[in-house]
């Protein structure tokens, strides 16, 4: 019987620069029951932070933004410190995982020409080197030291592919997949993600004989990891659903976070005994508020916008459209923030709910004071919409 469950979509072919966190917690057992507890921000940086891959038990690698590019974080857990294993002013490295057998690691690189390739790093030097070429990889998955299992870019579209690195040969196996692989415990199979029409599905990969199984629908999410039980893990919203194919019969809550800061949950993943969890989460709301009221009160034109959406649409409530667009923005707001010396905005009320942010504000422009209230909606990390009320 399919089993289905409705998520959040998160496009494929994108790499997506929300301002992201990863978060690291540990996977207790009580009273015959796995629960999350101990959380803590791991990458605690203003930007790009995504695609966590247990190294060891010690250390998580991802993708973390700096300088204006995207390099390879490595967190050790033990010492809570953060480094980067390369640096590539020239493009950023994506989906970093250890290569099996050796201390090395391997990335996606998506070069500022647009070439995208995938490369091997030292693990202590950072220097690089090629490993696939003429095969545009987009989310790989180490199988063994020569099998790779990734989804690779063809003609706009994903393919399934396994590449043995040995025989430099590349087989496609099947279309409209996704990004999430993940070694199936206690198998020798592989998961995958399929689209199926508005559904994402859970699909199993005999990378021997390359034959393929259906598993179970995940609706929307392409998100997934496995507990060594069998038990399958996906991320929604802020909270975590649990499915074991072979013994449930439907998803049931595995845990939900209640920092305000973990939202819009995607790529999870746990460590090779199921003791440590991470995953990555969209920052709260009102931290684009914030941004964007601070650079409002300095008159900052470029750090004003940087919080909005290109397509950002501003509104009087309850649904009469003003303008649309960051470049009507930056047109209207460049001479105001020129001709207000004395422009301030303090918020007197800050309300978060979901999405959405409601700001009672207290303004002052050219010695007039009065009250409004603003309603910000924020999607896919950007102020998407603005609704004032005066």
């Amino acid at each position: 019987m399919r089993k289905t469950l409705a998520l959040l979509f998160f496009p494929i072919i994108t790499w997506a620069q929300t301002n992201t966190e990863i978060y690291l917690f540990d996977i207790a057992s009580e009273k015959g029951k796995l629960k999350v507890v101990n959380g803590k921000n791991i990458s605690n940086n203003n930007g790009y932070d995504s695609q966590p891959h247990f190294y060891n038990d010690n250390v998580v690698l991802f993708a973390s933004s700096r300088r204006g590019q995207t390099d390879i974080g490595n967190y050790n857990i033990k010492n809570r410190e953060l480094s980067y294993v390369n640096s590539t002013p020239q493009g950023g490295e994506y989906s970093p995982q250890r290569i099996p057998n050796s201390k090395n690691v391997s990335a996606v690189r998506l070069d500022n020409d647009g070439k995208q390739r995938f490369y091997e790093y030292n693990f202590k030097t950072g220097k690089d080197t090629e490993l696939i070429k003429d095969l545009v990889v987009a989310y790989p998955m180490w199988y063994n030291k020569n099998t790779l299992v990734s989804s690779v870019i063809v003609n706009d579209s994903l393919q399934l592919c396994i590449s043995d690195l040995k025989k430099k040969t590349n087989t496609l196996i099947a279309k409209n997949v996704g990004r999430s692989f993940h070694k199936i415990p206690n198998s020798s199979l592989v998961s995958f993600m399929k689209k199926n029409g508005e559904n994402w599905e859970v699909w199993s990969l005999n990378p021997q004989t390359k034959e393929t199984k259906f598993i179970t629908i995940t609706g929307q999410a392409q998100d997934i990891c496995w507990l060594p039980n069998g038990t399958i893990l996906i991320p929604n919203e802020n909270s975590i659903y649990k499915f074991h194919p072979t013994k449930d019969k439907g998803w049931s809550v595995f845990h939900q976070f209640q920092d305000e800061n973990i939202n819009k949950i995607s790529r999870i993943t746990v460590n090779a005994n199921a003791s440590k969890l991470a995953i990555t989460a969209e920052v709260s709301p009102r931290y684009l508020a914030e941004e964007q009221l601070e650079a409002y009160n300095k008159r900052d034109i470029e750090a004003f916008l940087k919080p909005y959406a290109k397509n950002v649409k501003v509104y009087t409530f309850p649904n009469t459209l003003n303008y649309e667009g960051i470049d009507e923005m930056r047109k209207r707001y460049t001479p105001f923030f020129e001709n207000t010396p004395d422009l301030n905005c303090k918020v007197l009320k800050r309300i978060v709910k979901g999405n959405r942010i409601i700001d009672e504000e207290y303004l002052t422009m050219n010695g007039n004071n009065f009250k409004a209230v603003a309603i910000y909606e924020v999607t896919n990390g950007k102020i998407s919409s603005v609704y004032f009320f005066r």
